[in-house]
């Protein structure tokens, strides 16, 4: 399971004209599930996102995570996340899980989330969004559940 975590003043997520996530300060999260992922990967990574020290304090830039900071998490599903681009000019999605099993995933880091006392906003899995956001920083993270880098 991959994740592109992005530091934002803001972002929202809108369908079919309709604003159906947002956040103010917070996590934007894109979340893409591999095939050979499982509900071990998901729970690694919800609870990688929510402890992750990228906020600032008093005393350095990266010190403090999303709750501390009072921020938010909008949470995106995005098997392009899986793409391998390392041949040719077109990305291979060939690494993507299959739609029955993202969906349990990416729902499954959204409910660890909760846990971990975060009650995430999301999109809507399997319909084209329009995703906005004013990146801070810019601060973006790369976090993968197989620790391929």
């Amino acid at each position: 399971m991959r994740a592109v975590v992005q530091r934002v003043h803001e972002a929202a997520v809108v369908v079919n004209d309709c604003t159906v996530g947002g956040i103010g300060k917070g996590l934007l999260v894109y979340l893409g599930v591999g095939s050979d992922d499982r509900p071990a990967d998901s729970d690694y990574l919800a609870e990688k996102v929510r402890y992750l020290r990228i906020f600032p304090d008093d005393h350095k830039p990266l010190n403090r995570d999303v709750v501390e900071a009072e921020g938010g998490i909008l949470v995106i599903s995005a098997f392009t996340t899986q793409a391998d681009a390392r041949k040719g000019r077109r990305p291979a999605l060939t690494g993507a899980a299959e739609p029955q099993l993202a969906e349990e995933l990416y729902e499954q880091f959204c409910k660890k989330l909760e846990t971990l006392g975060v009650k995430p906003q999301t999109g809507q899995f399997r319909e084209h969004m329009d995703v906005s956001s004013v990146n801070d920083g810019p601060i973006c993270i790369l976090l993968d559940s197989g620790r391929q880098f």
